[in-house]
């Protein structure tokens, strides 16, 4: 097959046309007649928006010829015609025959990391035991409605717990900024159209799913895994994790009952504070990193649109629009948008009493009155009161963080608000204006001031303005600004060596956000593939895999 790059084709194509205009101009571009093109299919769509009133769509297409051969050395040094790479996943090795009990693996977590690792480990034939503290989807999303309609949180099943992870309550985001030379992406997006997800996420350039197609999704993946002997334990939290003499020997459940495994993956999501103070008590290395902090903001969506699309704005091709900010602000901190949510909503993200804490939410459709986005000052481990004494300090500079916004939101979940035009006049606002807040369970209007570090409220105060220069009504007086953001990533790495095992302990691989190593759905999901190739090699004995160090964390949800 053969590849062709940057068709560009007006947006007043008609779709019902997309096909036939495709076909010609690959033709075109290759040099051949109609009869030649044997099959065409999308590989890239995206679109250019930078003349508003001239959005183009950019197309990347698969194409098989006749002569391929004779076609590519007509079109020798035209760059945007390749051969088409080879994109096959490739499986590392297979459990042999009758594998012992005792070398089962175990799982700890399913979130997006925890799902590939599970996932791959029983498609290669190791039979994982996943152990997910939380309860399964749909009860799981009873409870975390039970906090935005009835203020009352359950902590071990909301938002940050509980079978699918943190993802699923998100816009359900699958692009990333990872390098991905393995297409291991690929793989993960062919499994999420395998089961049910939207088939246009495997071209589309910034592809999504959405809250509730997340949910089915993950109960059909889960029954994939137990269909290859996958054995799930939900309501299961690991207290403690069994090491000797520098081996992981097994996890302890909160019940009391001991698995033994030589082979713990650690995917537990960058909320799990009680799981790294166990780790740090029982000697595992990890350090402090850099994480964000910050608020939500609101706007209509229709503003957003305006301001990216123009007079193209509501094209169905295009969809709700969003954006993506940086500002380096004079006293040196950067801000920046962060998990930007189309058409969504701002969600309460707590998952533990006395603490407030935010987040955004889309469905597939986009199609709420908001757009919604945190707007976030990057914290370095510097900054973390006890930096020097603990790795865990960022635990704890977030959660005062996460209690000062429950007392300012008056101690029932609710979260404290502000109108961006009364932020900026350093005023407390008393009335919302033409934008409604969708956070639930509700917000109490008054001055986020003290809300974040002053250097974090100095620098947003200076951003706003400067975004507003970007984005037209970006500052405008009547858009809501919620607190607090925390959870952005996690505040530590629980370092690995290049075998994707624990630097100081054999048999422990921390994978995915909550071990400081990806930063969204795609990347948690990349890496957790990484892990999951680790733990199967270093089970049959083929020798480590490379590159367990790399950071990646690069995307948002």
């Amino acid at each position: 097959m053969l590849r062709l790059t940057e068709i560009i084709l007006p947006l007043s194509t008609s779709q019902e046309d997309i096909d036939t205009t495709l076909r010609a101009a690959a033709c075109a571009r290759l040099g051949i007649a109609p009869e030649a093109l044997h099959t065409l299919t999308i590989f890239r769509r995206s679109y250019d928006a930078r003349k508003r009133s001239a959005i183009t769509l950019t197309y990347s297409v698969d194409v098989e010829v006749a002569d391929e051969a004779a076609v590519l050395k007509r079109v020798a040094g035209l760059r945007t015609v390749m051969p088409t790479p080879a994109m096959q996943y490739q499986y590392v090795g297979h459990a042999p025959a009758g594998l012992p009990e005792s070398r089962r693996p175990v799982v700890i977590g399913f979130g997006p990391c925890g799902l590939f690792v599970a996932l791959i480990l029983a498609q290669t034939g190791f039979r994982p035991i996943i152990l997910e503290r939380g309860r399964v989807v749909r009860e799981r999303t009873k409870d975390t409605w039970g906090l935005w309609r009835k203020h009352a949180l359950q902590p071990e099943s909301n938002v940050q717990f509980g079978e699918g992870g943190a993802g699923t309550f998100s816009d359900g985001k699958l692009s990333t900024q990872v390098k991905d030379p393995k297409h291991y992406g690929r793989k993960v997006l062919q499994e999420f159209v395998a089961a049910d997800a939207p088939p246009e996420i495997m071209y589309v350039s910034k592809p999504h799913i959405g809250t509730f197609r997340l949910v089915k999704m993950i109960e059909q993946m889960r029954a994939q895994i137990e269909s290859l002997g996958g054995e799930f334990r939900f309501e299961s939290r690991v207290d403690d994790i069994e090491i000797d003499n520098g081996q992981v020997q097994g996890v302890r459940l909160a019940s009391g009952e001991f698995i033994a495994s030589r082979h713990v993956v650690l995917a537990v999501g960058h909320s799990a504070r009680d799981t790294f103070h166990m780790l740090h008590a029982r000697g595992v290395f990890m350090e402090p990193k850099p994480f964000s902090l910050g608020f939500r903001i609101e706007h209509p969506q229709s503003l957003i649109d305006r301001a990216r699309f123009g007079p193209s704005a509501g094209h169905p091709v295009l969809g709700a629009a969003d954006y993506k900010l940086v500002h380096h602000a004079a006293n040196g901190r950067s801000v920046y948008s962060f998990c930007m949510c189309p058409g969504g909503t701002v969600v309460a993200a707590a998952s533990e009493p006395g603490g407030v804490v935010t987040n955004g939410m889309s469905q597939y459709s986009r199609n709420e009155r908001n757009a919604n986005a945190g707007i976030v000052v990057g914290i370095q481990p510097k900054d973390y009161p006890g930096i020097e004494s603990s790795p865990l300090a960022g635990i704890a500079f977030q959660r005062h963080w996460e209690a000062r916004a429950y007392e300012l939101g008056g101690r029932d979940y609710s979260a404290p608000a502000q109108l961006v035009g009364d932020f900026l006049a350093g005023r407390p606002s008393t009335s919302l204006g033409s934008v409604s807040p969708s956070y639930k369970p509700g917000i109490t209007l008054t001055d986020l001031s003290t809300s974040l570090p002053d250097y974090a409220i100095e620098a947003i105060r200076e951003a706003l303005p400067a975004f507003e220069r970007q984005i037209k009504g970006f500052a405008m007086h009547d858009a809501v600004l919620t607190g607090v953001e925390t959870r952005t990533s996690s505040p530590l790495r629980i370092t690995r060596r290049d075998d994707f095992q624990s630097m100081n302990t054999n048999g422990l691989f921390p994978a995915g956000e909550g071990a400081g190593y990806a930063g969204g759905i795609m990347s948690a999901a990349i890496d957790g593939m990484k892990v999951a190739e680790a733990v199967a090699l270093h089970i049959l004995g083929t020798g480590p895999v490379s590159g367990g160090n790399r950071r990646s964390e690069n995307d948002d949800y």
